[in-house]
Formats: structure tokens, C-alpha cells, sequence
């Protein structure tokens, strides 16, 4: 007989299945961990003396996790006599399990407030790679060499099993905490917890801290200190709530092993007057820097810090560093509501990945490879192999080089948009989308090739205010009012006239008159909008493009009209979503398509989505599944084009 244990997921990462395989083998328990495509089965030996012990040990150390839904257990007539085998053969950078959390504030452990501490299945693990195959020697770790009893966890069972970059206080590595006038280093339990300590009053004191996580380099501060570009660190779980306005599967999602950023409502109306927004992008810690250093401002009472991403020569008053090369990516944004979720961008967790039917085809862009390894897809950086045998390489526009001599070249929204269908598996489907990363434009899938059936049209800035004025009759008189009563958003129009690199929606937060000029800016200026309806921009088509003119002209009458800014912002992305849905509807008419695809960065939005998933719901769209929605996901795509 087989006790099986099944969890609802349809992540295809391994972290979990490791997890459980880890346990399962530290009590001995012979155990079969299957990955499907909506399921993690986990069969154990049912008359095992040690199964209940395994179980319990699971149920306290198996991480929650963003993309884990349900369990439900029973029994069945398998017999099952082996051990289960740990998967490492490509590592990740996620959160710390909780055993590595618990590890690191244990006084008896040899990793008490020693940051560096992961295992096989957690930690910044993908960070230290430098080279394929994943083993010490292609990793950071190669010039330090395990202590004997680090090397003991290497060969034993257990969550250290096989971890190649497995290190402690004793065979570990020195930081150094340098300030204008001193230096102190920190390589065993009482100086790295002295150094964290003093690094905390730092910033307690307002003084701006860098810190080489092994995330990559962040500067903290204080969150009185933000800007439009910090992030909100949210230390002290139990306090969360008293801050931030979540749902529960946002506070969930938070504190997961996966360790999101999230855009979130703020409740803390002294947080709502420093961020100038009813919302703000928050995270929680997440690996053994900033937990340490969060401890410790917990102990001074601080409840949430401000950080942003920054480079080792970024100005602080104090530095912490070490000397260890890292390779840090970019971290993952989470996209949720009380219905759906996906990741809007980011490399973390989704990448490296091994997934998806193979192809005998290289896909390409600048900064990912995507191909066949053994029966399925490998993706990860470029930069991590020297060399790969192809016969066809699929490249992404944009990417500077030439790969191959049978290289084909493929559109970035092609790209994206085929990711969500061999994600899907909707290879014998007729579909229609969008795809939205500043501009919009509109894809068909014919269940054999992506076609762009209404292609992007680039926003030129060189004659916008002429173009207003010569839209209809009367449209001048619109340029001249603007020049009246709004001078300062006018210069920055013309001024905006003589540069070629000028974004729609640039245009559109200068016309608002926010001082974030860009989609970030006009998105916080939609959040502070608390009503139940705006009021209609124009988005229709000229010539079956989209018409910037129109667009920007309608934004400016409202302007000038006196409606607010919360109302204008939130009413562009509610005529976004009126827009995209009505386009989507008359081609899927047309082409007789049966699925709906959504796919680009700029549908995480919460006002522009919402919209879509009203005007959609008799047809919910497909979205990626494993990766990001965004320009992520192209290597992925292209693969399969």
C-alpha cells in the first residue's frame, strides 16, 4: 500500500518535489515524487514505522508557495520500496526554506547569523553560477573548500544533500562593513551578528547602507527616504496587516518561498503621504542579508524599511560587502487579484527552467537560450555555456549578434504570444490577442504560424502639438488653451518635439503633470482613483492603427476641463481595456478563433486587467503559466515559431 499525498500546482520548478524528496529520504522513507502538469504526487511507503514522522517533518518545512493551490491525501495499492533522488542539476534563487530560516537564528547552529546559509532546494543558489554543468567548480564557491562537516551534509540525506555551494562559519565566507573612517570584518557567529547590529542603527540613524545580498547589491534606507524608485521591505511578518490593505492571497504571496514583489494598497496613512500613492510595490525578505538585517531593525523597533536595486559603486554612507562573484537576476513581480495570477516580469524562479516538448531548434535573445535537453526545453542565460549545437537557431529581434548560418528571425510579440500557447498547449487552436508592452498590437494564430494582424504603431513625439491642432476643427484651440493655462506641461511638450526615444506614455504623464513621467507614474496616479467608473478616452483606430493623436488630445481636453488626474489615469487604462476587448472580439469574428491570448508587461495592471476580465469573461484569456508575461517569455517562443 501507498500513502499519497497530492498538491495542486501547475509550476513546473522542482523546489518543492526536492523538498519532500529531501525529507522523505532523511527519515528513510521509501517515497515516488512525480511532477504532472497540474499535480505534485508524492507516494510514500504506507507502512513505513517512520512515515508519520516524515509527515510531520513535511507539513513544518515545506515552504508555502505561490503557486501551490490545494492537497489532499489518500491510499492506494502501490507498492513502493525505494528512496526517492534529488534533483540539482541547475540551481535557482528563491527564498530560504524554513529549515535554512530556522538554522540561521539557532545559537547552537554553525550558521548562526551566517548569511551565506541555503541548501539544495532554497537560497540564492543560481546567483553564484558562473558555468554550466552546475558543480562547485563552475560556481563562486570553487575557491573555498568545504569544511569536513559541510562535505559530511554534501554525501548525507538530507536538505543539504548534494548542495555544491554548501559553506558554514568555519569554512565560510568574511564580509567587511566599511564606513568613511573605519572597517570592520565579520567571519564567525558573534562578529557577523555584532556587524548586522551595527548596520541596523545605521540605518536607523538615516544613513543609507549597501549591501551586496546575495540577490545582488541593494541599498536600504529608511522608508521617510523613498523615492520613486524604492521598494518597500516589509521586516516584521506580524505587523504586516497594520500596514498594507491585502487580501489574504496577498499576504500569502508575500511571505511565500518565492518572495514576490507585489503591488500593493497601503493602509499606514503615514506611508500613503511618504509615497505620495494609495499603493506601492512592496517586498519581504527574502535571503540571508536582508532576513539578518530585519531582525535586527525589528529589535529597534521598526516595522518596514525602504530598498531599490543599485551597483557596487552606488554612494552610501556604509558599504557591506564580500568578495565572491555573484550574478544576480532580476527579481520576480507578481500580478494578483482574488481571481487570477501571473508573473508580470522578472527572471527569478521562473528561469532556469527545464519544461515544455522538446524542439531541435536554438531560441535565442539577447540575454536567454532556450534549447533541447534530453525530453524537454532547457532555459537560461546565454552567458552560462560556451557553446551549444544546433541546426537552426530562432532569434529574437533586437539581438545584436548572428548565431548560426541557418539563423531565422522572429518579432518579439510573436515570440511572447507563441510562449502562451506552447505553455497551454494550444498548438491546434485557432487564437487571437494582444500583446501590450508600451505600444499595442494584435496577433493571430492561425494553428500553425503567429500573425501580426494589427501591428504596433511607434509613437512619435517629433510634431505632436501640430498633430493636435490639425485633428479636427477646432483642435487648435486646444493647443493655445494648454499654452495658457498649463505653460509648464506645454515647454515640456515641445520639448519632448525634439527627441527621438519619446514613449507614449512619457507624453501622457507630462500632459497629467506627474512628476514620474513614465507608465509607472501614470499607473500610481490610476491607484489613488477609489470610485466605481471613469469616463471615456479616446482609443479608436485611424488606417486600423492605433491613433496617438486622438488619444493624447482627449487626455488634454479632459485636463483642461478640470477632471482630476486620478480620475484622467484611471480612465486611460479603463478605455485601454474597452479598446483591447472590443479589437480581440471583432478578430476573433473574423478569424473564427476559438482562444483568447494576453501576453506583454503592461497588461499587470490592475485597472486595465480588471476591465479586460469583465469585458472577457465568457472567454477567459490564456496567460503564461511558468514565465513572465513579458519580454521574459520571448525565448521561450521562440523556440516553437
Amino acid at each position: 500500500m501507498a500513502f499519497i499525498l497530492e498538491l495542486q500546482t501547475s509550476f513546473q520548478q522542482n523546489y518543492l518535489k526536492n523538498i519532500i524528496t529531501s525529507i522523505s529520504r532523511k527519515y528513510n522513507v521509501p517515497a515516488r515524487v512525480s511532477q504532472g502538469d497540474n499535480s505534485l504526487v508524492c507516494a510514500f511507503a504506507s507502512d513505513h514505522e517512520n512515515l508519520t514522522k516524515c509527515l510531520e517533518a513535511i507539513s513544518l518545512e515545506l515552504p508555502a508557495s505561490l503557486f501551490l493551490k490545494s492537497s489532499k491525501s489518500y491510499e492506494n495499492d502501490d507498492t513502493i520500496e525505494n528512496l526517492a533522488e534529488i534533483e540539482n542539476e541547475y540551481p535557482l534563487s528563491i527564498g530560504l526554506c524554513p529549515a535554512c530560516q530556522k538554522e540561521i537564528f539557532d545559537v547552537t547552529s554553525r550558521r548562526y547569523y551566517y548569511p551565506f546559509t541555503s541548501c539544495t532546494c532554497c537560497g540564492a543558489n543560481h546567483s553564484f553560477l558562473s558555468l554550466y554543468p552546475y558543480e562547485r567548480i563552475n560556481t563562486s564557491f570553487k575557491f573555498i573548500a568545504p569544511c569536513s562537516s559541510c562535505e559530511n551534509e554534501i554525501r548525507e540525506v538530507g536538505l543539504k544533500e548534494k548542495h555544491h555551494i554548501n559553506s558554514c562559519h568555519d569554512c565560510g565566507v568574511p564580509v567587511r562593513l566599511v564606513n568613511k573612517s573605519s572597517e570592520r570584518y565579520a567571519n564567525d557567529a558573534g562578529s557577523f551578528r555584532t556587524m548586522f547590529e551595527v548596520t541596523a542603527k545605521a540605518i536607523n540613524d538615516s544613513k543609507k547602507v549597501l549591501i551586496k545580498t546575495t540577490m545582488g547589491y541593494k541599498l536600504f534606507y529608511k522608508a521617510s527616504m523613498s523615492h520613486d524608485d524604492s521598494i518597500l521591505m516589509m521586516i516584521n511578518a506580524g505587523k504586516i496587516t497594520d500596514n498594507l490593505s491585502l487580501i489574504t492571497e496577498e499576504f500569502n504571496a508575500l511571505l511565500s518561498i518565492e518572495r514576490p514583489i507585489l503591488d500593493v494598497t497601503l493602509k499606514n496613512e503615514e506611508l500613503k503621504s511618504i509615497k505620495g500613492s494609495n499603493t506601492a510595490y512592496v517586498k519581504y525578505p527574502d535571503d540571508g542579508f536582508s532576513i539578518l538585517l530585519g531582525a535586527e531593525l525589528q529589535k529597534l523597533g521598526l516595522e518596514y524599511i525602504a530598498y531599490e536595486e543599485a551597483n557596487e559603486s552606488s554612494p552610501a554612507d556604509m558599504k557591506m560587502d564580500y568578495d565572491l562573484e555573484i550574478y544576480p537576476q532580476k527579481d520576480m513581480r507578481f500580478f494578483l487579484n482574488k481571481e487570477v495570477q501571473f508573473i508580470a516580469e522578472g527572471e527569478r524562479v521562473s528561469f532556469p527552467s527545464k519544461n515544455l516538448s522538446p524542439r531541435s531548434v536554438v531560441s535565442i535573445n539577447d540575454n536567454f537560450i532556450g534549447f533541447k535537453q534530453g525530453e524537454r526545453m532547457f532555459f537560461d542565460k546565454m552567458e552560462l555555456y560556451d557553446s551549444i549545437d544546433a541546426h537552426k537557431a530562432n532569434v529574437i529581434e533586437g539581438t545584436k549578434d548572428t548565431y548560426h548560418t541557418n539563423q531565422a528571425v522572429y518579432l518579439k510579440e510573436e515570440a511572447s504570444f507563441m510562449s502562451v500557447i506552447a505553455e497551454n498547449n494550444l498548438f491546434e487552436k485557432k487564437c487571437v490577442g494582444a500583446y501590450f508592452d508600451e505600444e499595442p498590437s494584435f496577433l493571430y494564430y492561425d494553428a500553425k504560424n503567429v500573425l501580426r494582424v494589427v501591428p504596433p504603431k511607434n509613437f512619435d513625439a517629433k510634431n505632436i502639438l501640430e498633430n493636435i491642432k490639425e485633428l479636427r476643427d477646432g483642435s487648435d484651440r486646444l493647443v493655445i488653451n494648454l499654452e495658457k493655462t498649463m505653460p509648464n506641461i506645454y515647454e515640456k511638450l515641445v520639448s519632448l518635439q525634439a527627441r527621438d526615444d519619446v514613449k507614449l506614455f512619457e507624453a501622457v504623464a507630462i500632459i497629467l503633470g506627474l512628476s514620474d513621467e513614465s507608465m509607472r507614474g501614470v499607473t500610481k496616479e490610476s491607484m489613488k482613483f477609489i470610485g466605481k467608473g471613469g469616463i471615456q478616452i479616446d482609443t479608436h483606430v485611424k488606417d486600423n492603427r492605433f491613433d496617438h493623436t486622438a488619444f493624447l488630445a482627449s487626455i488634454i481636453s479632459y485636463q483642461l476641463a478640470g477632471v482630476s488626474t486620478a480620475i484622467l489615469a484611471y480612465s486611460i487604462f479603463e478605455s485601454f481595456g474597452d479598446y483591447f476587448s472590443e479589437l480581440i472580439g471583432e478578430l476573433k469574428e473574423k478569424t473564427k478563433a476559438t482562444e483568447i491570448i494576453l501576453c506583454g508587461t503592461h497588461f499587470a495592471n490592475q485597472s486595465l486587467f480588471s476591465r479586460m476580465q469583465r469585458n472577457l469573461k465568457m472567454t477567459p484569456p490564456y496567460m503564461n503559466i511558468n514565465y513572465p508575461i513579458g519580454k521574459e517569455n520571448e525565448v521561450v517562443g521562440g523556440a516553437y515559431l
